[in-house]
């Protein structure tokens, strides 16, 4: 099933950042690509460049990916409410806060890593068995409305931003070189 993609009335201004970002075509199949390219980018890194930070107060690459899981989560838990007619609002989250709490930066990254690939397998699980009607519902998180289509796309979205990131700040690091 290949899902149209949303418009932006169908989530927070915000997330167009992400959406515009998703490859065109199955966003699922994008979903399941997209993981398998972020792993295999950060598989194999020594240490110091799993938690090189290219900047004071910046995450380290356990902590990005490890906001990747968070944010997996959270969007994909908001997309089962919706898609099941709860019909109340979700909140947002301080992705700072659940970073400095979470303590993915104390985890190897192959850890990490492992936890991202069977938490977005998971995901894609849930989102194979929507049909039409279900992708079409929403609801509200962060006192804004969202339809279920339009949270796998933030997804991707989301990981090719920080994969992005992780390209043009974090690899090379000083000390790969």
């Amino acid at each position: 099933m290949t899902l149209r993609r949303p418009d932006p009335k169908e989530h927070d201004p915000y997330y167009s950042l992400y959406t515009d970002k998703a490859p065109k075509g199955d966003i699922l199949q994008a979903m399941e690509d997209e993981m398998g390219v972020t792993i295999d980018l950060l598989s194999d890194l020594r240490q110091e460049q799993e938690t090189f930070r290219y900047a004071p107060g910046k995450w380290n690459l356990r902590e990005v990916v490890g906001h990747l899981i968070d944010v997996e989560w959270c969007f994909t838990y908001r997309g089962l409410c919706f898609a099941r007619t709860d019909p109340a609002s979700r909140p947002g989250f301080d992705q700072d806060l659940w970073a400095d709490t979470a303590k993915w930066g104390d985890r190897p990254l192959a850890e990490v890593l492992k936890v991202f690939g069977e938490v977005r397998r998971a995901s894609l699980a849930m989102f194979r068995t929507f049909d039409d009607e279900e992708w079409a519902r929403s609801g509200v998180a962060n006192e804004v409305a969202f339809t279920v289509r339009s949270m796998p796309y933030i997804l991707v979205g989301h990981e090719i931003h920080h994969r992005n990131v992780i390209l043009e700040r974090y690899l090379p690091t000083p000390e790969a070189s």
